[in-house]
């Protein structure tokens, strides 16, 4: 992985099937069903249904999620969790830790989020009441795979991200 957001290449990353995938690829099995059917090239068509199917990519996968210097409560711990976002789709959000120094074992994948789409992390510390928003972190989606740091209100985010 590279510090910097240059250039790189994705090895591989996950994906969701989607609707629209299934769809998809269940008109194109039906139409060349009914093609090679009467040629009895079956296999072929099993073969060409198989190709259509990629179950081993995304657009772009959020990981490696770790902070330190998260500083919210006056009192005790902060318990904190991050939110993410891509472009509009909300990932959703880390599991809680309390500590001041956290690691979130959490990936996040979103298929559908593209390239300039903006890639956005909040720092929240949960609270009785209200939570503290201790910091946000955007930028806009490159291509390639990339290890971000970025300075909060309180503390350091650090986390990776893979878009193909």
């Amino acid at each position: 992985m590279h510090t910097t957001p240059d250039t790189s290449k994705v090895s591989h990353l996950y994906h969701y099937i989607t609707p629209l995938d299934i769809i998809s690829v269940t008109l194109f099995f039906w139409t060349a069903m009914a093609v090679f059917h009467d040629l009895r090239l079956m296999s072929l068509a099993m073969l060409m249904l198989a190709s259509q199917l990629d179950f081993a990519s995304a657009a772009v996968r959020v990981f490696g999620l770790n902070a330190k210097g998260l500083d919210g409560d006056f009192i005790g711990r902060s318990d904190t969790y991050v939110k993410v976002w891509c472009g509009s789709t909300y990932g959703g959000e880390t599991e809680q830790h309390s500590s001041t120094n956290p690691t979130w074992s959490k990936q996040f994948n979103f298929p559908n989020c593209n390239t300039n789409d903006n890639l956005k992390l909040e720092v929240w510390d949960k609270d009785l009441v209200f939570d503290d928003l201790l910091g946000t972190c955007g930028r806009l989606v490159q291509n390639g795979s990339f290890t971000v740091t970025c300075y909060l209100n309180e503390g350091t985010l650090f986390y990776s991200y893979e878009a193909n």
